[in-house]
């Protein structure tokens, strides 16, 4: 893999303001067939005068010149509020209504929304102790019922969720603030408890949907799940994107229509937007190759060997292929999942009966071998990795895999742990301890390429006398924040899951402190906190606080490499792939920037035909 991605958020030259606009901000004359060819990015930076994106192509005619884009998520969305949801394909299905005050493109640069500006140390939006932030919003937005979007829907985003009983699933994004506060109708002023040297980590890309305050303003706390209107409105969104909501069946399609107050008056170019949710990723692909029946698809997880075959032959789409932050990767769970446990189950003061020696976790890890996966499967979609943290500067290209450890198979090794925890092959070949044998079970979303994850990881562990209870289920299931089901990915009722997650900015420090003991998923924060692990390390917790207070980028990376290596080598994590963005798009459409730090929907008003 090689990303060429870089973090440092205090050095942007005129030269990286050049690559800015080669990156990806202008729209592409075409999509980036496979293999896409990664970018070195610049440094985005709060110091240097705002780099200010390339405006995009005029498309061939006026707002609602097109009919209908179809894009196919395999994934359905189940929720239109981002900050209660639990998958991606509700974050990105929200984005053509919801926005941040900026996005990031390509180059891992701010780029305005509905901000005027990106605020910097130069333009004086950025104080020069780097305790505050100041953002002038645009004054030329309404939202989609016609009303001024203010500062005050702003502030009333940041009360939403940073009041510990909404549990906003962007909770981490709000943490660490001192303040937020109006210093006029049009001017937002946040004041940090440190120094930071991200001051666009709130309020930017996925994390940083705004809400309007007039729609959800008595939804706040435990009203904003349970409350009747609330649930209405957390499934119709007032926005101000490019688009609006005409219908939303949940787990199966979004219909949306053109938002008549958006701030452009030539865009968007389609009428409506059509999101169909379901079916599977190779289905996905061939609707996109072959048949032509979808414009975009999304997040083709699917072999290499029929990726590449109907990629070459199907005619109708180009491959995109982008280098990011996805990683592939097994999780341990840390609380008892039994329904033994009863109300108990899952909560964060149980402890799993043998997943607490960490040997244990360390065998399992070392029976898998992650180069025959990345090679079997994945082929030019994806590594193997040994390092949750897999882009520039913290780690290189040449060693995401074996990068700070290494990672091989060691089966003889895996059994030696085991030995030493006490669990002894029985006559079938299965380990025991005080009469329990050693099974798992191990879910994951269904996914024909995660089923044969599944399988080889299943016989790796069978080689070292582990036996595997293979699960899956529907990813509009897995993906979501159902109450009623126990097979959600925040639940986790089982002793190991796995999907991809990844960082939505070039800095990762809200997605390692996602690993906080504060953000452990429970039924009180309904299942939705990032922590489903319920990993708790007093020394992680302080190397968060750390993190977030420090503005040396040499010991910032320091410290992020720290908290990678203490949560490599506590094995609940374990990566298996560093994943590419793969998506597919009809060689017609026009005006795609893929970017790996933000929605693949988060252009969507440039796009054209």
């Amino acid at each position: 893999m090689s990303n060429k991605r870089l973090v440092s958020l205090f050095s942007l030259t005129a030269a990286a303001s050049m690559v800015l606009a080669a990156c990806g901000q202008a729209a592409p004359a075409a999509p980036t067939a496979v293999p896409a060819k990664p970018t070195e990015a610049a440094k985005p930076a709060a110091t240097a005068a705002p780099a200010q994106p390339t405006a995009a192509p005029k498309p061939a005619g006026k707002r609602g010149a097109g009919d209908t884009v179809r894009i196919l998520y395999w994934q359905a969305p189940t929720i239109l509020n981002a900050h209660l949801a639990a998958g991606t394909k509700d974050f990105d299905a929200a984005r053509l209504i919801l926005e941040p005050l900026a996005g990031i493109g390509s180059a891992g640069v701010p780029v305005p929304a509905l901000a005027a500006e990106i605020p910097t140390v130069a333009n004086g939006g950025v104080s020069k102790d780097l305790t505050s932030v100041t953002w002038k919003l645009r004054k030329d937005v309404k939202w989609s019922d016609g009303t001024a979007f203010t500062a005050d829907d702003v502030l009333f985003t940041y009360a939403y969720c940073s009041d510990p009983t909404t549990a906003c699933a962007t909770a981490s994004s709000f943490a660490g603030i001192k303040s937020v506060e109006a210093l006029d109708p049009a001017t937002v002023k946040i004041t940090f408890a440190q120094p930071t040297t991200n001051p666009y980590r709130v309020f930017v890309s996925t994390q940083g949907y705004i809400l309007q305050k007039k729609q959800f303003g008595a939804c706040i706390g435990a009203k904003a799940s349970t409350d009747s209107a609330c649930a209405v409105a957390n499934n119709a969104p007032i926005g101000t994107g490019p688009y609006k909501l005409k219908d939303f069946k949940s787990g199966d399609t979004v219909l949306y229509s053109i938002n008549d107050m958006y701030r452009d008056p030539d865009k968007p170019f389609f009428k409506e937007v059509l999101f169909k949710g379901g079916g599977d990723a190779p289905s996905a692909a061939r609707a996109a190759f072959q048949t032509g029946d979808t414009d975009y698809a999304w997040n083709l997880q699917v072999e290499w060997a029929v990726l590449d075959q109907l990629a070459k032959t199907g005619g109708k789409a180009v491959l995109v292929n982008t280098p990011g932050a996805n990683v592939e990767r097994i999780m341990f769970q840390a609380g008892d999942p039994s329904p033994e446990a009863g109300d108990k189950r899952g909560e964060p003061d149980t402890k799993h009966p043998f997943f607490q020696d960490k040997r244990v976790r360390q065998a399992l890890a070392m029976a898998i071998d992650r180069k025959t996966m990345a090679e079997q499967l994945y082929g030019a979609t994806g590594d193997p990795t040994c390092e949750l943290i897999t882009t520039e500067p913290f780690v290189s290209p040449s060693k995401v895999y074996g990068g700070i450890r290494k990672c091989e198979p060691d089966i003889e090794g895996a059994k030696k742990l085991l030995d030493e925890a006490g669990w002894k092959p029985g006559p079938d070949g299965i380990r025991v301890k005080d009469g329990k044998k050693l099974k798992v079970t191990y879910n994951t979303s269904t996914n024909t390429l995660r089923q044969k994850e599944q399988a080889l990881v299943k016989d790796a562990w069978a080689a070292i006398g582990v036996d595997t209870e293979l699960k899956n289920v529907s990813a509009t299931v897995f993906f979501s924040t159902d109450a009623a089901n126990n097979d959600t990915i925040g639940k986790f009722f089982n002793d190991v899951q796995m999907y991809t997650n990844n960082y939505s900015q070039p800095d990762p420090t809200d997605y390692l402190c996602d690993f906080t003991t504060s953000q452990i998923s429970a039924k009180a924060n309904g299942w939705r906190s990032p922590n489903n692990i319920r990993y708790s390390n007093p020394e992680y917790d302080k190397l968060c606080t750390a993190l977030r207070g420090e503005s040396d980028d040499a010991k910032r990376k320091e410290i992020v490499l720290k908290m990678n290596d203490l949560l490599m080598t506590d094995y609940y994590v374990v990566p298996l792939i560093a994943r590419k963005r793969v998506s597919a798009i009809a060689k017609d459409l026009k005006g795609v920037k893929d970017t790996p730090w933000d929605s693949e929907m988060w252009d969507i008003a440039d796009w054209y035909k």
